[in-house]
């Protein structure tokens, strides 16, 4: 196992990212930031000045020691293109290099673009779509298909260049969307005629639209990956920004104050994309330029990576949270079993096998925090696991599931928080599932995989199941016996295993 440090410095921050790597796996362990204000300085003296390199210099000392302090085998330092455009640029990293001994690469637009798309199809599970990246001095559009780039545009306006005319005036939204719309006009961008085509949104503007959208849709889940944003819903966002001022922008929970200023050029970007190519809906990704890095230089190969991002998503936090008496892919495999067998009972659609997963994988996943209490502990791991590859649907489904290990943890109260995205189903999908995972976990008691399978009998009232050993099954069998109550509460049968 080997950490791996990468190091950013873009228009607003000089950022420090602490990864864990294992297997060609990666787990942020690690964060630090400080502020700083270079893009708007290189615009203004087209200089960086003697404070603002003497105080970079200081903090990346600083950063050196963390990363020392991790036994970091790797750094990555990258700075975003505006720093070239400082005259004084290369003495700068020079200077960096000789007090802290970091080297810093400049990335150019292309190297922004691969790893955007990178970051993008690991965390947004569509094989053909258009990616929007807002930038803070540029805009990207790119087009992609079953995991290649097929073409890109840029846009010369980004959330930072887009706020003021060349006077220093601010513009307003709907001056702003209409120069975008003009150079979305420009660029010739011409969309493929499915009836259905996907929109991904990338890069703060999007994240900090999508916190923004949220709270005005009443969304009850705070995720910002993944989440989908309907036309309405952004035209009730823009609406809302233009109806306040800068200071309340900075009070909104979820929002840099940093960020704040540049809320209304983001909003006028994602704006005329919606208009001008007529989108219905945009699905925003909270991976940028750093997760693509990652990508790149942790060497999974990316076949491996991107066919069932699920899969990886969860091996990738099963990697780092595992000891040598897990058996969450045992506990899986039975419960996939059990969800076969029992089929003519529960009466579930496939749809679920996703959400059973996840539960089934990461039953366990409460037990870190506290041992005694790890069913409705592992609610929110899960929910907040940073799983990809999966709907907020599913994951809430997944959470509530695990829940439902424990019956009485369960409260119809904090279901109903939930109903404008559960449905009537689900409700009954997530007791009859916990029952499952249970019951698997139950078959797998002596952590031997001493159960390879198990074959169902319905006989009137009761369900005989019949395992299928190699070894001693006693301990299974007594402990999932004990599911038996739980078994009949929910399916409405008896249960004997033999």
């Amino acid at each position: 196992m080997e950490n791996l440090a990468i190091i950013e410095l873009n228009d607003s921050e000089l950022k420090l990212s602490i990864y864990k790597t294992k297997s060609g796996r990666a787990a942020l362990i690690e964060q630090k930031s400080q502020p700083f204000k270079l893009g708007d300085e290189i615009t203004k003296e087209e200089l960086l000045l003697p404070k603002t390199k003497s105080d970079i210099v200081g903090v990346l000392k600083i950063y050196r020691k963390v990363i020392e302090t991790y036994k970091c085998t790797q750094i990555i330092a990258y700075a975003s293109k505006i720093l070239q455009t400082a005259r004084n640029y290369r003495g700068f990293i020079d200077e960096i290099y000789n007090n802290t001994g970091i080297s810093f690469i400049i990335l150019s637009n292309e190297e922004v673009i691969k790893s955007v798309y990178n970051a993008t199809i690991g965390s947004i599970d569509n094989s053909k779509g258009y990616i929007i990246n807002i930038e803070p001095y540029m805009t990207n559009f790119i087009k992609y298909n079953r995991r290649t780039i097929i073409a890109s545009y840029t846009l010369p306006y980004g959330s930072a260049n887009l706020l003021q005319d060349k006077t220093g005036k601010s513009r307003t939204i709907d001056e702003m969307t209409k120069i975008i719309s003009e150079e979305i006009a420009k660029a010739e961008i011409t969309l493929e005629s499915e009836v259905e085509i996907d929109f991904v949104g990338t890069g703060k503007a999007f994240i900090a639209f999508g916190k923004i959208a949220k709270k005005i849709a009443r969304y009850p889940l705070d995720l910002d990956n993944n989440y989908q944003v309907s036309k309405e819903v952004m035209k009730q966002t823009v609406d809302f920004i233009k109806g306040i001022d800068l200071e309340k922008i900075s009070k909104i929970k979820g929002i840099d104050e940093s960020d704040a200023p540049r809320i209304a050029s983001g909003l006028a970007i994602i704006n005329a994309f919606y208009d001008k190519l007529n989108i219905n809906q945009i699905t925003i990704s909270s991976a940028g330029v750093r997760e693509g890095i990652v990508h790149t230089n942790v060497a999974l190969p990316a076949q491996e990576k991107f066919n069932d991002l699920l899969s990886n998503s969860i091996d990738n936090y099963y990697e780092f949270y595992k000891d040598e008496h897990s058996i969450n892919n045992n506990v899986y495999q039975m419960a996939l079993i059990l969800f076969k067998q029992l089929k003519v009972m529960h009466k579930l659609p496939r749809f679920y096998v996703k959400p059973l997963r996840i539960a089934a994988s990461l039953y366990d996943a409460g037990k870190k925090i506290n041992f005694n209490n790890y069913t409705k502990l592992g609610f929110d791991t899960i929910l907040y696991s940073g799983l990809t590859g999966v709907t907020h649907r599913e994951l809430l489904i997944a959470a509530f599931v695990c829940l439902c290990q424990n019956l009485d943890d369960f409260s119809l109260a904090d279901w109903m928080k939930y109903k404008d995205i559960v449905t009537d189903e689900d409700l009954d999908a997530v007791r009859k599932l916990g029952v499952i995972v249970k019951l698997a976990y139950a078959l797998n008691a002596s952590k031997k995989n001493i159960i390879s399978d198990v074959v169902c009998d319905i006989l009137g009232d009761s369900i005989i199941m019949k395992t299928i050993v190699d070894g001693d099954p006693t301990f299974e069998i007594m402990e999932g016996m004990k599911v038996a109550t739980d078994y009949k509460k929910v399916f409405k049968k008896s249960l004997q295993i033999i």
